[in-house]
């Protein structure tokens, strides 16, 4: 029998503003909870047309946008200016030094998710680079009321320097009070979390609510449980050990 995943803690997102006007929840890192190697930083950002992340500057880490709503036009002092739509993915990796804006390429609010990955020490000065993906390029699959798209991983074209698995899962009940379950294996030295976006799940014999995650270390065997409809996104990695000294959008 395989092993469960031991949940560590529960960490509940905490609404600020960011950038020019945005407002995002974010899971990590707050004075509460702090990073869960190799993952620096989860963000649920919700950018109106007239907010967004003028030009600044990130190093030491690579970073995945998802997004769920609306649009987001990237730009950077590498030449890259693209726009990402609903259900696409852009990646950049900071290295030394990147310069980058991220605004609304649309009328309608912007709604996604940016995830920061700790890039290793001997990384950390690497040269820069950029990746769009677009929706259709993401591996989506559904059965029995459940729909599983592979953000990163088996099938996804995104690129990262850390082995990292991160899915989007969305469980539709067929009627009321029936359960539909996702199931899932996380290598066993790996860390991660699931974060609630939609709804109301079990993991580990917990009840997890919109806006919130459970943390586990160690991997083994996932199990998500819904009775309702609902939307959460495992994200799971393989930790680097090594200090994560965040100052600011730097990660030394």
């Amino acid at each position: 029998m395989s092993r469960q995943i031991e949940i560590e803690h529960e960490i509940e997102a905490v609404s600020m503003a960011e950038g020019a006007g945005a407002r995002v929840r974010r899971l990590f890192p707050t004075r509460e909870h702090q990073h869960v190697d190799p993952f620096v930083l989860l963000d649920e950002f919700t950018v109106d047309p007239t907010a967004g992340f003028p030009d600044h500057p990130h190093g030491g880490f690579e970073a995945v946008t998802y997004m769920l709503e609306g649009s987001f036009r990237h730009r950077d002092n590498l030449g890259n200016d693209e726009v990402v739509s609903a259900g696409g993915v852009q990646r950049f990796t900071a290295g030394e030094r990147i310069v980058h804006a991220e605004l609304p390429a649309g009328e309608q609010v912007s709604h996604g998710l940016q995830l920061w990955i700790n890039l290793p020490r001997r990384l950390k000065d690497m040269e820069p680079d950029y990746q769009p993906v677009p929706a259709d390029e993401i591996p989506d699959s559904e059965e029995r009321g459940v729909r599983i798209r592979t953000v990163v991983g088996k099938g996804s074209p995104v690129e990262l320097h850390t082995n990292v698995r991160y899915i989007d899962v969305t469980l539709e009940p067929a009627e009321v009070d029936h359960q539909v379950t996702y199931d899932d294996e996380v290598p066993p030295d790996w860390n991660g979390l699931i974060y609630v976006l939609q709804g109301e799940v079990t993991v580990g014999g917990r009840s997890v609510d919109r806006g919130k995650a459970v943390a586990f270390r160690g991997g083994g065997q996932v199990r998500v449980t819904a009775t309702e409809p609902s939307r959460v996104v495992l994200i799971a990695g393989q930790p680097h050990r090594e200090p994560i000294r965040q100052r600011g959008s730097f990660v030394k």
